[in-house]
């Protein structure tokens, strides 16, 4: 695949991946737990959730780098232009809040299976994971404990912070990470895809190749 499809293929993946987002919290039964952190935390700093989502994402990558993980054009991409987007549909009112518990499951579902095929959409270019999952992998590396664990810990962790920042905890942030687990062996496997198997481009390698395609 040449390089401005993997782009595309990354942008569409960021798009559809916030539209996502959006139609799990407007579910409203309880967001999915890194939803849960950053509306918390955009509650005590009186921000668009949006705007948070970029600023941990910054604030993740920037430790996952100075640990000497690949960082790759997607990763900086998708920092950037997730949040933005979402703050787009989310001034738009495009996405309908769910008016009952049925349509809020029916909603979660949609929503965080929309998410796991953006995922499915950048990771398959090879131009580097989210900053979420990068960070993850940094502690898996250092610590050598199961990656499971480790993301279980993860989500523990900024559930019960955002939470107590004022994050939509419900039945729905637990029934989330279910429905997740189901959704990307079922996407992964329609797809044939392995995430295990592709090697990310770092910026480096990125901007390099690009020199090397000019100079041809």
């Amino acid at each position: 695949m040449n390089y401005p499809r993997r782009i595309l293929k990354v942008l569409l993946g960021i798009v559809l991946y916030a539209l996502g987002v959006v139609i799990t919290l407007e579910a409203r039964i309880g967001f999915a737990p890194w939803e849960v952190f950053h509306a918390g935390l955009a509650n005590v700093l009186n921000l668009q959730i949006g705007t948070i989502s970029i600023g941990v994402g910054l604030v993740l990558i920037t430790i996952t780098a100075l640990f000497g993980e690949k960082i790759g054009i997607a990763t900086i991409l998708n920092i950037i232009f997730i949040g933005l987007v979402m703050n787009l549909i989310l001034a738009a009112k495009v996405v309908p809040t769910a008016g009952s518990a049925i349509g809020g499951l029916i909603q979660l579902t949609i929503g965080l299976f929309i998410m796991v095929f953006a995922t499915y959409l950048y990771l398959s270019v090879g131009l580097g994971a989210g900053p979420r999952d990068a960070f993850m992998v940094l502690i898996h590396r250092k610590t050598g404990i199961k990656v499971g664990i480790i993301r279980s810990l993860i989500e523990i962790t900024v559930t019960i912070s955002g939470a107590l920042m004022g994050g939509l905890f419900g039945w729905g942030t637990i029934l989330s990470a279910v429905i997740v687990g189901i959704a990307l062996q079922t996407v992964f496997k329609i797809f044939r895809f392995d995430p295990r198997t592709v090697d990310h481009e770092d910026l480096r390698a990125t901007f390099t190749s690009k020199s090397d395609r000019r100079d041809s």
